[in-house]
């Protein structure tokens, strides 16, 4: 089995795969104070609540944008659970083009995205990451990854308006039944979900309009929020919402991992 690490900046996706298929994932808190110790204890646990053990792990791969915790993790993996960890970077012979002005400063975690998509999303698409921040990839049918966009995540800007508003209260993040809301809840949710669903609409319009092949690309949505927000959309055509899991299975066979 492959263990799958996406760390990012608020949270750690862990995913347990075996073959093709994703057994089983769950999510940390992105915690730079957690001694590689107390990270092999939460991974060891997880794994052990999923019914494995952690001799069933044969390799680990990760992609993080997040230095500050990614050293201890890989220590706490290699002491606790395998010697085998590969690591996406923009350097790796991973079979995917960076066509972009700075492919060094491509985030490990929008390669994986463009792994998965070529493989499970085959023709020119742009994936939609819901994450801290909601990323914009831009993959072509021949495997080129061309740039993208980078905006507020909908949780980020959730959380910096309730933060920023003495009046406004956090609010739980459900599908909003009307746009004119009738309680302060209802706001937020109406203002937060829509203003987002329009934006993505409005993004893909703009990078559809940009496109520099023949054909309309589709819009495939990941990350944990896409359920929530593809619904709301005109423009998202499917959800997978462990595409960038899939990336890191992809990429740990690219990256020898299993030999």
């Amino acid at each position: 089995m492959l263990l799958a690490l996406d760390i990012g900046n608020t949270e750690i996706t862990v995913g347990l795969i075996q073959g093709d298929e994703v057994r089983g994932h769950w999510r940390l808190t992105t915690n730079p104070d957690r001694t590689p110790d107390e990270w092999g204890v939460a991974l060891e646990a997880f794994l052990v609540r999923a019914g494995h053990s952690p001799a069933e792990i044969r390799a680990a791969c990760i992609a993080s944008v997040a230095p500050a915790v990614t050293q201890s993790l890989v220590a706490a993996i290699r002491s606790a659970i395998t010697p085998r960890v590969g690591m996406i970077t923009a350097t790796a012979d991973l079979g995917v083009e960076l066509d972009v002005d700075e492919p060094l400063a491509v985030g490990p975690d929008r390669i994986a995205n463009v792994i998965a998509a070529l493989e499970r999303h085959p023709g020119g698409c742009v994936v939609v990451d819901f994450g801290t921040a909601t990323t914009f990839d831009c993959i072509t049918a021949d495997g080129r990854f061309i740039g993208g966009a980078i905006m507020p995540g909908l949780r980020t800007s959730a959380d910096q308006l309730v933060r920023r508003a003495a009046k406004l209260t956090a609010t739980e993040l459900i599908a909003p039944e009307r746009a004119i809301g009738r309680r302060t809840d209802e706001h937020i949710r109406s203002g937060v979900l829509f203003g987002t669903a329009d934006a993505i609409d409005g993004m893909v319009r703009r990078i559809r309009a940009e496109w520099p092949v023949d054909g309309t690309p589709r819009v495939i949505a990941t990350g944990g929020l896409a359920p929530l927000i593809a619904p709301l959309t005109t423009s998202i055509d499917a959800v997978d919402a462990d595409l960038t899991l899939h990336g890191l299975r992809i990429a740990a066979s690219r990256l020898d991992l299993f030999s």
